[in-house]
C-alpha cells in the first residue's frame, strides 16, 4: 500500500488559476482543499473547485481508443489519423485540414499541436474554444498595446479604490476573486461598479449597478472618456509621453457620446446614475476596471475593450497599484493558448502572421521552411468550411462544438458530413458522436503540465492518481501522430518539460526585449526545476529583473513604444427584438456549472442548486407571454429553438431573457443555447455575438409529467422534453409531453429495466390519469421508481431519492409507502441546495431565518453557509430579505 502524500496541483475551471492541494491517502483515496500557499486564491475554492475530488470516478470515461464506435489499439487509431491528414494535405492542400482545440489543454499540448499544424503542416487553420470568450479582449489588447498583455495582477483589487464591473458576474463566474474585492469593500471602502443588463449575484453587493441596455458598453465608456476630457481629469503628460492617437479617439468619443443625457438615453440608463459613475471614475485614481464576458461575446467587442482602454489611458491609470483595465480568462489555460499561438491568427510565443520577420524566425527556430505564411480560419469560419467541403479532415480536442458554437444545428450538420473527423477527449459527448476515431485523454489528476491564468501567472497541473485503461496525454498523441506524418524527429520529446524548455527558448528567441512575452529564464529549467516549479509571472526572461505589473514605465511593445487610442463608436447588436422575435436573450454561466457539464454534471451537489435547463424572465413579460413559473416553455430564434423550464425573476430585466449555457444533449433534450445564438461575429476578433440574440418565448402546453428515479445511465428517446441531474447513487429525469397522460404513462414504463414481475410493484388509478412504479433488486434494495401523473400533480420524490442512494433492503413499512412517494417515518426536507460548498437547503436557511439569524453574517456562524466561495450569499440575503417582508406585513 502507497503511503499517505500531498500534490500541489492548480484547478482545472476558470481562470482565476486557483491552487490545489490534492492529499491521497495511504488507500488510494483522494481529497482536496485549497492551497494555502498559493497567491491566487491563498486556500479559498469555490464550489467547484471543493468538489473535484468527486470528479475523479471512472463512470463513464473514455478508456481505449475507438474506431466507428469499435474498440481498438492506439497503432490502428492513430495511424489512421495520421493516413487521413496526409492524404488530405496531398490532395488538396495544407488548409483542407484543421484543427480545433481547448483551453482546457495545457501550454505543453498546446505548444505541439500549433507547431504541427503551422509549423509542419503549413497551415494556420488551428484555432480554439478561447476564440469563443477570449478573441475580443486579445484583439483589443494588441489594438491598444501591440500586443496580448494583462498589465495588471490580483493583487492590485486590495490596493484600488474603485472596481468597476463590466461584462462580469463575478460572484458566480470567478467568485475567488470576488471575495477579494469584497474584503477590499469591507476593509478599505473599496467602491463596486457594475454594469450588466441583469442584476446578477455581482450586482447584489456593489455600490452601484448601471443595468445598461445589451450592446451599448461602447456608447457608455465613450461618455466617460468625453466627460473626463471635458473635466480636466486626463493625464496629460502621459497622454503627450506614452501615447498616440488620442485627439482622434477624443473627437469621436464627444461626438458619439456629447452629454450625459444622450448616453443615459442610449444606454437605457437613468441620467443621475450615469453621472455618478463619471464622478466616481473621473475622482479616483486608483481604479481597476474587469471586464470579461459581456464585453467580449458581442459583434463588437473589441470595440467595447478598446473604448475601456482608451479610459485607462487617458488617465494614465495602467501598470501602477490599484489601477489598470483587467480581462478576466473564462478557461484555466486561455492564457496559455494565446501564448502559444493557439489562435488561427496568431503566429507563435506572441508573434504575428503580417510581420515576415516572426515568420522567417519561427521557421528558423522548428527548423520548418513548410511553415504557414497566413492566418488561418477562425471557429465561425472553420466550420462553415467543414460544411462546404473546404476542410476534409478535423481534429477537435477537448472541447465540444456541438454544443458550445453558435448556430449550433448547422455546426452539427457540418461535423456530419466531413471526410474525416478525430476526437480527444475523456467522456462522450454531443460532439464525440460525429468522430471517426476517437481518442482517450488524460483528465485532471492524471495530467502533466503548465497553465496560465488571468493574471499572468504559470502554475503547475500535476498528475497524482494513475492513468485508467489506456489513456494517454494529449501532447504524446500530438506527437506520435506527426511522428507518423513524417515528422517525428521535430516532435521527438518525452517529457512535458522538454516541451516547456523549448516553449520559453522560442519565446526568447531573437527578442532582444521587443516582445513582452519572455521566458528566456526557463530556458534552462531541469527535469527536478520543471517538478518543483513554484507559480511565478511572467515576463521571465533572462537578463531583466521580476516584474509583476507591467507599463508602469509608460512603455509599450509597439514600434515607437506608445500606446495607442483607437477611436470606436457605438454600433447596434447583429439582430435587434421586431414582432416576431420581441424578447432579447442573454447567455451565461451557473454558479455550480462549467461549460458542457461533462465534468461538474456528475457531481450531485453541483446540480443541486439548478438541476433543470431555465429561462429567467421578468414577471410583466410572463404574464404578457401566458407563463408562469414552472412552465415549459418553446424558444426560438432565427438560428433554431430548444425548451426550458420557466423562472419568473424580478432580477431580470423587463424585454430581455437569461438562459445558462450549459445544456448538452447528455442532460437535455433540447436545451444548448448553442441552438439559438447568432453566429456574427466581430470583424476584428472573429468572436461570435453570443450575449444577444431576439428570441420568441411560447408556453408549451403539456399534458402530463414524470420523474424517473434510477441507478442507470440512460439518454432517453421519445420525449417531447427531459432533463436528467445527478443525486447519490444515480440520476433523476424529469420528464414531459403534450401527449394525454395514458400516452405519457406507456411512454415513461418503457423506461423501466427489465424486472421479474415479483421485484415490480405498480399503481395505475383508474382512471389511467396516473401512474407510479417502484423495481425492488435481488438485495431488497430500490433500484428504481417511475412516477407519472398530470402538470404540476406529481409527489414529492425526496424520500425515493434518498433510498436510491442507501441501497439498504427496503422494511415491509417502507414497501407498503414506495408508491405514495412519502416516508413512513417523518424525514425532514432540506428543500433546494443553496449553499452547494456545505450542502445547506433552502430550508434550513429558512428555519435559521425563522429563528433569529437575520444577517449573512448570523447564518455563516450557524450553518457555514456563505462563508466559503460567497456565490451563495446573494441568494441568502434574499431568504433574509424575504422574511423581513413578511414580518413587516
Amino acid at each position: 500500500m502507497e503511503e499517505a502524500r500531498e500534490v500541489r496541483t492548480t484547478c482545472p475551471y476558470c481562470g482565476v488559476g486557483c491552487g490545489v492541494v490534492a492529499e491521497i491517502a495511504a488507500g488510494g483515496k483522494a481529497t482536496v482543499r485549497g492551497d494555502p500557499e498559493h497567491p491566487a486564491n491563498f486556500g479559498r475554492l469555490c464550489s467547484k473547485g471543493a468538489a473535484l475530488a468527486e470528479t475523479l470516478g471512472l463512470d463513464g470515461r473514455l478508456l481505449q481508443p475507438e474506431i466507428q464506435g469499435r474498440q481498438t489499439s492506439w497503432d490502428e487509431a492513430l495511424d489512421l489519423v495520421a493516413a487521413k491528414f496526409s492524404d488530405a494535405i496531398a490532395e488538396h492542400g495544407p488548409d483542407s485540414v484543421a484543427f480545433y482545440v481547448s483551453g482546457q489543454l495545457l501550454t505543453e499540448d498546446y505548444y505541439v499541436a500549433n507547431k504541427l499544424m503551422k509549423g509542419f503542416i503549413g497551415s494556420g487553420n488551428i484555432d480554439t474554444n478561447s476564440r469563443l470568450c477570449m478573441a475580443s479582449s486579445v484583439a483589443g489588447h494588441r489594438r491598444a498595446f501591440g500586443e496580448d498583455i494583462v498589465p495588471g495582477v490580483y493583487e492590485d483589487f486590495e490596493h484600488a479604490d474603485l472596481i468597476v464591473l463590466t461584462g462580469s458576474n463575478t460572484a458566480w463566474c470567478h467568485p475567488v476573486l470576488y471575495q477579494r474585492m469584497l474584503a477590499a469593500q469591507r476593509e478599505r471602502g473599496t467602491r463596486i461598479v457594475v454594469i450588466d443588463p441583469r442584476r446578477t449575484a455581482t450586482a447584489d453587493e456593489c455600490d452601484l449597478h448601471l443595468a445598461l441596455d445589451p450592446g451599448t458598453d461602447v456608447l457608455l465608456f465613450n461618455g466617460l472618456l468625453a466627460h473626463l476630457v471635458q473635466s480636466g481629469k486626463i493625464d496629460a503628460d502621459f497622454i503627450r509621453t506614452s501615447t498616440s492617437g488620442f485627439e482622434a479617439a477624443a473627437a469621436l468619443a464627444g461626438a458619439d457620446a456629447p452629454s450625459v443625457a444622450r448616453v443615459a438615453k442610449g444606454c437605457g440608463l437613468v441620467a443621475t446614475d450615469v453621472q455618478a459613475f463619471y464622478e466616481i471614475f473621473a475622482g479616483t485614481e486608483r481604479t481597476v476596471t474587469v471586464y470579461s464576458q459581456g464585453v467580449n461575446q458581442s459583434a463588437h467587442g473589441t470595440d467595447k475593450v478598446s473604448a475601456i482602454l482608451n479610459c485607462h489611458l487617458a488617465t494614465g491609470r495602467i501598470g501602477k497599484p490599484g489601477m489598470g483595465p483587467f480581462s478576466v480568462t473564462g478557461q484555466p489555460n486561455a492564457m496559455g493558448g494565446r501564448e502559444v499561438g493557439g489562435l488561427a491568427n496568431q503566429l507563435a510565443a506572441h508573434m504575428d502572421f503580417a510581420d515576415q520577420a516572426a515568420v522567417e524566425r519561427v521557421s528558423r527556430f522548428w527548423k520548418a521552411p513548410g511553415i504557414a505564411r497566413r492566418g488561418g480560419l477562425k471557429a465561425v469560419d472553420k466550420f462553415q468550411a467543414v460544411a462546404d467541403g473546404r476542410i476534409k479532415a478535423l481534429w477537435v480536442m477537448g472541447t465540444n462544438p456541438a454544443v458550445s458554437m453558435p448556430d449550433a444545428s448547422r455546426v452539427r450538420a457540418a461535423l456530419s458530413k466531413c471526410d474525416f473527423v478525430a476526437v480527444s477527449d475523456v467522456t462522450r459527448t454531443d460532439t464525440t458522436r460525429y468522430a471517426d476515431v476517437l481518442l482517450p485523454v488524460a483528465a485532471w489528476g492524471e495530467k502533466d503540465g503548465t497553465v496560465t491564468n488571468s493574471e499572468r501567472r504559470l502554475s503547475r497541473q500535476r498528475p497524482f492518481v494513475p492513468s485508467p485503461g489506456e489513456v494517454k496525454a494529449d501532447w504524446r498523441i500530438i506527437c506520435e501522430v506527426a511522428a507518423r506524418m513524417g515528422f517525428g524527429d521535430a516532435f521527438a520529446y518525452q517529457t512535458p518539460a522538454e516541451i516547456f524548455r523549448e516553449h520559453a527558448a522560442l519565446s526568447a528567441f531573437e527578442n532582444n526585449g521587443g516582445r513582452l512575452f519572455d521566458l528566456g529564464g526557463l530556458t534552462d529549467l531541469s527535469d527536478a526545476g520543471y517538478a518543483g516549479f513554484a507559480p511565478r509571472h511572467w515576463p521571465a526572461p533572462e537578463s531583466r529583473e521580476y516584474q509583476t505589473r507591467l507599463f508602469a514605465d509608460g512603455r509599450f511593445p509597439t514600434p515607437d513604444g506608445r500606446a495607442r487610442f483607437v477611436p470606436v463608436r457605438q454600433e447596434a447588436t447583429a439582430f435587434t427584438v421586431d414582432a416576431e422575435y420581441p424578447l432579447a436573450l442573454n447567455t451565461g454561466r451557473l454558479r455550480d456549472q462549467w461549460h458542457t457539464m461533462t465534468r461538474t454534471g456528475t457531481v450531485p451537489r453541483l446540480m443541486a442548486n439548478a438541476p433543470e435547463p431555465a429561462v429567467d424572465l421578468n414577471p410583466a413579460d410572463a404574464a404578457a407571454h401566458q407563463l408562469k413559473d414552472g412552465d415549459l416553455a418553446h424558444l426560438s430564434t432565427r438560428f433554431g429553438f430548444v425548451r426550458a423550464r420557466v423562472r419568473v425573476t424580478n432580477a431580470q430585466r423587463r424585454g430581455h431573457a437569461f438562459m445558462p449555457m450549459h445544456w448538452s444533449g447528455q442532460f437535455a433534450a433540447r436545451a444548448a443555447t448553442g441552438l439559438l445564438s447568432s453566429p456574427v461575429t466581430d470583424p476584428h476578433s472573429g468572436q461570435p455575438e453570443l450575449k444577444h440574440v431576439p428570441v420568441r418565448i411560447v408556453r408549451e402546453n403539456t399534458g402530463w409529467a414524470g420523474v424517473l428515479i434510477t441507478r442507470r445511465d440512460l439518454r432517453p428517446t421519445g420525449f417531447v422534453h427531459w432533463s436528467r441531474y445527478a443525486v447519490e447513487g444515480g440520476w433523476v429525469y424529469e420528464l414531459t409531453g403534450t401527449e394525454p397522460p395514458d400516452q405519457g404513462i406507456l411512454l415513461a414504463r418503457k423506461l423501466l429495466g427489465l424486472q421479474r414481475q415479483d421485484q415490480l410493484l405498480e399503481y395505475t388509478d383508474r382512471r389511467g390519469l396516473a401512474y407510479r412504479a417502484a423495481a425492488i433488486d435481488e438485495g431488497g434494495a430500490m433500484a428504481e421508481a417511475v412516477l407519472v401523473a398530470a402538470p404540476d400533480q406529481l409527489p414529492t420524490r425526496d424520500w425515493l431519492v434518498s433510498l436510491l442512494a442507501t441501497r439498504q433492503p427496503l422494511s415491509p413499512a417502507d414497501r407498503h409507502a414506495l408508491l405514495s412517494g412519502r416516508s413512513p417515518a417523518p424525514m425532514p426536507a432540506i428543500g433546494r441546495i443553496v449553499c452547494s460548498c456545505f450542502h445547506i437547503g433552502v430550508n434550513q436557511l429558512a428555519s435559521a431565518v425563522a429563528a433569529g439569524c437575520d444577517s449573512l453574517e448570523a447564518i455563516g456562524s450557524t450553518l457555514r453557509a456563505g462563508t466559503n466561495c460567497g456565490s451563495c450569499r446573494s441568494e441568502i440575503r434574499a431568504i433574509i430579505d424575504a422574511r423581513h417582508v413578511q414580518a413587516a406585513e
